[in-house]
């Protein structure tokens, strides 16, 4: 098991209820994405990892920079608010409540997957 829940490569059975929430979360999550990429300078992409059995506390959005630079920039500049706020207006669009978003957001970069993982994110997000 990853660092995030369940690893990519896991077998996982969803109930139903559990592939509804995924579809949600997948539709939200994009047009957070697609509103980052106009947004702000190096965000290349991002993904969720979660445990239904542990929804919503186990959810783990993974936001990805093209390089430490650029997230680095990112990270100390307002626009960190801006996305967390985004990402928790999307969510609650969903009837997905989070508390404390810090906590279920985490970044990362192109950069780094290519020198640590040799570029293999499914690696890199178990």
């Amino acid at each position: 098991m990853g660092p995030f829940g369940r690893g990519i490569g896991d077998i996982l059975i969803m109930r139903k209820s559990d592939k509804k929430i995924e579809n949600n979360l997948r539709v939200a999550l994009t047009d957070v994405c697609e509103s980052a990429l106009k947004e702000f300078t190096g965000f290349e992409w991002l993904t969720h990892v979660v445990n239904y059995s542990d929804f919503p506390r186990s959810l783990k959005i993974v936001c990805v920079f093209d390089t430490n630079v650029n997230l680095t920039r990112f990270l100390n500049s307002s626009n960190c608010h801006d996305l967390e706020g985004l990402i928790c207006k999307k969510l609650s669009c969903i009837n997905v409540i989070i508390k404390n978003i810090n906590n279920h957001i985490a970044y990362d970069t192109e950069e780094e997957c290519i020198k640590v993982n040799n570029g293999k994110w499914a690696d890199r997000l178990c």
